[in-house]
């Protein structure tokens, strides 16, 4: 029978070798943007025109169309066709023809882009502006690339002290990389938006949004705020092919259920500080006096009443400044 002893158990963790997992690695998706295949509009419509031009001489030749409308000859006689299935085949491929050309007829808008698919796959993005021509078998989805703006809704977040807050924020972007765009996110809008709060969030949790006790940074540096979210969204949103130009905030303030007490919280530290400037006057201008009159020899004073006359005139000089903040009129 073999017993374990604590030393035993700890040697024998010490010699096994775990099975080492390999961590799960996240490709980057390899979608790049490419140019997609068309022709210049004209070319397909001249030849639809074409096509539907030997369509209809083919139909006169096989007698079909008429030749005398409201009892008056509006085409010549057609002669008797020799080959009635030759003829009807070319009219059915001349048909054909003229279908494909007209059906992939299109215009490119600017600051639009056409996505091409085929069975699902990626096949290129036109940017191309003006009439053209793409392939009927392809399917097609048109994307918005000009330059955009969205300003959010009040986000509700906190700052370092825990301090609920609403934000919002205005966002300057464009979609850059199209294929990415389509196919690497769900909905790059709808990301895009919610990427906003997280950015909100990591970004207002850093500083204070008021510093009542110094001159530290706080998030009143609008400036500053607005580089660091600019530099979270572009980071973000660089992998689904959306740029971010500019992200400004463009509200910030207390929510509502802490306004009034961080109002009250505010007037207490700049009364606090007006009367530390005030009080620091008067030291100022005591101290000046007293070594005036000690200068020019007008008093002799020992420690006492060096003392008691910096006193009396420190309540002297702060009484004659008066009240440090005036009381609130009712």
């Amino acid at each position: 029978m073999t017993t374990h002893t604590p030393a035993a158990d700890a040697a024998l963790a010490a010699t096994t070798v775990l099975p080492v997992i390999p961590a799960a690695t996240v490709t980057v998706s390899d979608l790049v943007e490419r140019p997609g295949r068309c022709l210049p509009g004209w070319t397909a419509a001249l030849t639809a025109v074409v096509a539907a031009a030997a369509g209809g001489w083919l139909l006169w030749r096989t007698g079909v169309l008429p030749e005398r409308l409201a009892g008056r000859t509006v085409l010549p006689q057609a002669p008797a066709p020799r080959d009635l299935t030759g003829l009807w085949g070319a009219v059915l491929l001349l048909g054909a023809l003229t279908a494909f050309a007209a059906g992939g007829l299109t215009r490119g808008r600017p600051g639009n882009v056409w996505v091409l698919t085929r069975h699902g796959a990626y096949q290129g993005s036109i940017r191309d502006t003006g009439l053209l021509w793409i392939s009927p078998l392809l399917g097609r989805r048109r994307m918005d690339v000009s330059l955009r703006h969205w300003r959010s809704r009040a986000i509700e977040t906190v700052d370092a002290d825990g301090t609920p807050l609403h934000a919002g924020v205005l966002i300057v972007w464009r979609v850059r990389d199209t294929a990415r765009a389509a196919f690497a996110i769900d909905d790059h809008a709808r990301y895009l938006r919610e990427q906003v709060e997280c950015a909100v969030a990591r970004a207002v949790s850093q500083l204070p949004v008021d510093d009542f006790r110094g001159s530290g940074p706080t998030l009143r540096d609008s400036e500053r705020l607005g580089d660091q979210l600019t530099r979270l969204l572009a980071a973000d949103m660089r992998p689904v092919g959306v740029e971010v130009f500019s992200a400004q905030p463009v509200r910030l303030e207390y929510a509502p259920e802490v306004a009034g007490a961080m109002r009250r919280a505010q007037v207490t530290a700049l009364d606090a500080r007006h009367r530390r400037a005030v009080l620091d006057d008067v030291l100022a201008a005591v101290a000046e006096t007293v070594r005036g009159l000690t200068d020019r020899g007008l008093v002799q004073l020992d420690d006492y009443e060096r003392k008691a006359l910096v006193r009396d005139l420190t309540v002297a000089f702060y009484t004659a400044r008066g009240p440090a903040t005036e009381p609130p009129r009712k």
